[in-house]
């Protein structure tokens, strides 16, 4: 009897825990159940719909047509924040998008490297930049760049990264230098790699759990800055 009792209560609190890990349904932009669109978007070969803006002076006037990629907790709301004086001087054209899956664009469980690479290309021939275009790629953004370095070189005119996410793990790094960089991080930030390299399936759960801090630069833990960084964030904020 014990025994079919704690078999019963494993079950339960395994199924528990497979439910607590699974990520929530998408609320696809457009459908039935879902938010409005509000966005201009485009439709890629494969059917999704990507979501973009548009900012700076009109791409037909521009010197640099810049594509940015926005990072984990952004959209297609971050705005390089360059001045307008600036950006009409040099002639700058901006799109920042959605990437699959945030905001307004349509979700891609299949989404890769390499696709996010060829999204932004159809980005690019959808708004008819032309043979070639600058992208810039913030945080996690900056995965999208490297996929663009690596299978659209030949549509790039120049790259850019703004404070990107590293892989600790990547084999090109030295592995000394990889675990001194991920030592350097704080504690929360530490978990939340590890997780995300060893038990990604996991990654939701510990991003939504509220036992625990999931990430202090996430969160915005002033320790994560350099005194100069501190500085410009502090008057960022006035």
């Amino acid at each position: 009897m014990i025994g079919r009792l704690a078999l019963v209560l494993l079950v339960a609190v395994l199924g528990w825990c497979y439910q607590a890990i699974q990520p929530p349904p998408p609320k696809i932009c457009g459908s039935p159940n879902g938010p409005p669109v509000v966005s201009k978007r485009i439709r890629l070969s494969d059917g999704r719909h990507l979501a973009y803006k548009e900012t700076g002076v009109p791409k037909d006037k521009a010197t640099y047509k810049i594509v940015i990629a926005h990072g984990w907790t952004g959209s297609k709301e971050h705005i390089i924040p360059a001045s307008n004086e600036l950006v009409e001087e040099l002639g700058v054209y901006f799109v920042s998008f959605d990437r699959a899956g945030y905001g307004e664009s349509d979700p891609y469980p299949g989404r890769s490297v390499k696709s996010e690479a060829y999204d932004i290309e159809q980005l690019a021939d959808g708004l008819e930049l032309g043979d070639r275009f600058y992208v810039i790629g913030v945080i996690m953004g900056g995965y999208p760049v490297y996929a663009c370095l690596k299978y659209i070189p030949h549509r790039l005119v120049g790259a850019g990264l703004i404070v990107p996410v590293i892989n600790y793990w990547w084999p090109s790094l030295p592995s000394n230098l990889s675990r001194e960089a991920l030592g350097r991080q704080r504690v929360s930030d530490r978990r939340m790699f590890s997780i995300a390299h060893y038990a990604p399936s996991l990654l939701n759960w510990w991003m939504t759990q509220k036992w625990f801090v999931s990430s202090d630069t996430l969160a915005g833990h002033p320790d994560i800055y350099c005194p100069h960084d501190r500085e410009i964030h502090e008057r960022m904020n006035k």
